[in-house]
């Protein structure tokens, strides 16, 4: 397995408490990486410090080959995609909340036209292009969102628990359609999750966050069957009963 992020020492702090420590975390090129733990936890400052939207106060993010000297900012950030837990559309078209991230690369408007084409019918919304963002519904406007980050090619996708606020027969469909296009793109993704059933679905891989620490790391069977300690064990719950 190919190392694509390498994580050394991590510390993140907030309002000067310290809320994560990470002494060490690899993402392999194309793993799809659960990270589940309770409120509080860590898994949200986690995922903000990877996207470097949050301060780093200690420690470093290795990107592919470059483990002599971190990325700058900006071709760090060309190489992932964010979605978050709200979609943050645009005042638009369909198509130019997808399409946003290409205009600001300047690729040319007729490559623009297929590539948004083709992610919208890979998720199911190229019957809504035209359409404002503001008249779609959420669970539309989270399949955009999906779109417009595929849209633009990433090494690495980080997911804010994008699902959370989703009926679950829209959280079903889109969760089963994301599965599909990450096993045919092959992108590395890492997501933050509540529900450990979307662990199941998606994820190969689960690493656990418990007072901003990476406390457990492995397969979707071994952490649910062998949970690191009590409290872990306790949490997990039904779905620790229901995989043994």
């Amino acid at each position: 397995m190919t190392p694509l992020v390498q994580i050394t020492n991590l510390e993140v702090k907030r309002d000067g408490r310290r809320v994560l420590a990470v002494d060490s975390f690899i993402i392999n090129s194309g793993d799809v990486i659960a990270i589940i733990g309770p409120n509080g936890a860590g898994k949200s400052s986690f995922l903000l410090a990877l996207a470097r939207l949050l301060k780093i106060d200690k420690g470093h993010i290795f990107f592919g080959d470059t483990i002599d000297k971190p990325l700058p900012d900006l071709e760090y950030r060309r190489k992932l995609a964010v979605v978050m837990q709200e979609p943050l559309l645009l005042d638009a078209s369909v198509f130019d909340n997808i399409a946003v991230g290409l205009f600001y690369r300047g690729i040319d408007s007729a490559q623009i036209k297929v590539e948004v084409e083709k992610w919208a019918k890979s998720f199911n919304i190229h019957t809504l292009l035209d359409r404002s963002a503001n008249k779609i519904s959420g669970g539309e406007s989270q399949r955009v969102s999906l779109a417009r980050a595929f849209v633009l090619a990433p090494e690495l996708l980080l997911l804010d628990e994008p699902f959370s606020s989703l009926d679950p027969q829209t959280r079903k469909t889109i969760i089963l359609d994301l599965k599909k296009v990450i096993a045919e793109t092959k992108t590395t993704t890492l997501f933050i999750t509540h529900d450990l059933d979307d662990s199941l679905v998606l994820a190969d891989r689960i690493a656990v966050v418990w007072d901003g620490k990476v406390i457990q790391t492995g397969s979707k069977q071994e952490v649910l069957t062998h949970p690191v300690n009590d409290e872990l064990r306790l949490y997990l719950g039904s779905f620790y009963k229901s995989a043994s």
